[in-house]
Parts: structure tokens; C-alpha cells; sequence
């Protein structure tokens, strides 16, 4: 049966996924399914989830606490330059499901914080399972990556010149046919 510890747990649970922002185009059965492949973690205070560079292996919702996300300084790798802070109903780590990429910043508690998980062997698990839910999701992370990857161009161009810019777009596409239009 259930207690009352157990039904608060699942109700905070499913105000975080029924609150994001990434998940807002999934009907709330598909934000369900999503929700049943994640994992709850619990992590103390001054606590890394992870570190940049290192292989990006899925997302987090925060349930409670508070994270940071920073990148080391350029004169000492001890040092982190703040970048931001995020509490519930907030997600980080986005862009490691559907893409094999590194983590871009380190990820910090900076009080108790206890997370949802979702791995790549979830999507892939909600891939198989539900395959609409999947696309619907993986469209989110890319609508997303894409609005930031417009105002980070936006912003460069600001501090540099408008041609600089955007041949480091263009540069850094592996051959034409891949550049970003």
C-alpha cells in the first residue's frame, strides 16, 4: 500500500516532468512514459553530477536542490567561472540524449539536491516502446539546441564582426553539405 512519503515523492516527481518547458509538446500519457524510465538520485551538497568534457550520458530533472552549471577558468582549473544556477522544475544535460557529444560545463549541487535521470539506454528504451514519444522528444532537444545555437551566433556576432561569426559555423562543419544554413 501506499504511505504518504511515497504518494509526495511521486506527486513532486510528476509536477517536474509535467512542468518542463523541453516537454510542453507531449501530451501528458507521453510525459507519463518518459517519467517511468527515469531514475531518482539523491546527491549532498558541494556534490559533481558531472564534469566538462566528459561523455554526455543523459539529463537530469531536479526535484529539489539547486545546481550549478560552470566551466573552469582559463588561468586555473580549480577555479570555475559560475554560469548558471537552476532549480525545479528546471532540466540540464539536454543535449546528450539523441547526440554523442561532450558535456559543455560541469554540473554542481550546491545544497541537497535530489534528481530524475534519464539515461541513454531510457531513450533507447522509449524508442522501442514508444517510438512517436520518442521523435516528439528528441524534435523538443532539437527545437532547443537549435534556439541556442541562434543566440549564441546572435551574441558572437555581437562581439565579433558578423563574418567572423559565422564562418566559425561554417568552418567548423566537417565538409559543406553539413554546414548549418
Amino acid at each position: 500500500m501506499f504511505k504518504k512519503s511515497d504518494f509526495q515523492k511521486i506527486k513532486r516527481q510528476g509536477s517536474i516532468v509535467f512542468q518542463s518547458r523541453l516537454l510542453s509538446e507531449l501530451s501528458p500519457l507521453e510525459r507519463y512514459e518518459l517519467l517511468q524510465l527515469c531514475h531518482r538520485r539523491k546527491y549532498k551538497e558541494g556534490e559533481f553530477i558531472y564534469y566538462q568534457n566528459d561523455p554526455g550520458t543523459g539529463m537530469y530533472f531536479i526535484e529539489e536542490g539547486t545546481v550549478q552549471l560552470s566551466v573552469p577558468g582559463q588561468s586555473d582549473e580549480q577555479e570555475h567561472l559560475f554560469l548558471k544556477s537552476l532549480s525545479a522544475p528546471s532540466e540540464f544535460g539536454t543535449m546528450s540524449i539523441g547526440y554523442d557529444i561532450r558535456r559543455l560545463t560541469t554540473a554542481q549541487c550546491i545544497s541537497d539536491c535530489i534528481l530524475l535521470g534519464f539515461f541513454k539506454p531510457d531513450f533507447e528504451t522509449l524508442k522501442k516502446r514508444h517510438p512517436e514519444t520518442a521523435v516528439k522528444f528528441l524534435e523538443a532537444v532539437s527545437t532547443r539546441a537549435m534556439k541556442q545555437l541562434e543566440q549564441s551566433m546572435r551574441r558572437l556576432s555581437e562581439l565579433t564582426d558578423f563574418q567572423d561569426a559565422y564562418s566559425l559555423l561554417y568552418d567548423s562543419a566537417p565538409d559543406n553539405s553539413d554546414a548549418i544554413n
